[in-house]
């Protein structure tokens, strides 16, 4: 259950930001020459839903993984700017914070 939610938070962290790109997008073109609104009709909706999957995802890692509280905000805030998600995941991954082993160490290529 723990390895599930966590891989639902990496997968949402993604996603959240993924979908920022398509509204920036979308609100690109609508507020563009074109002016056609078509992809913040689409893309606004599909955000909302992610970033709300994302702050529930957050609340339940922070306590499955037992964050402290200053963490849980920090997560939680990087759902605002665009593509923070993406650096707080990796933060996380880290610091050894999603329960799973850093990320490994590269060694050198054998010479000779």
């Amino acid at each position: 259950m723990r390895e599930k939610v966590t891989r639902l938070f990496v997968a949402a962290a993604i996603a959240e930001a993924c979908s920022w790109l398509a509204l920036l997008v979308g609100m690109a073109v609508k507020y563009g020459p074109p002016g056609n609104e078509l992809g913040v009709k689409v893309f606004g909706p599909i955000h909302g839903g992610l970033f709300i999957a994302y702050v529930l995802l957050v609340l339940a890692v922070a306590r499955l993984h037992r964050w402290s509280l200053p963490a849980t905000t920090v997560a939680l805030a990087s759902a605002v700017p665009p593509f923070a998600t993406l650096v707080f995941e990796r933060w996380t991954r880290r610091r050894g914070m999603l329960g799973v082993d850093r990320e490994p160490v590269r060694e050198p290529a054998p010479v000779g």
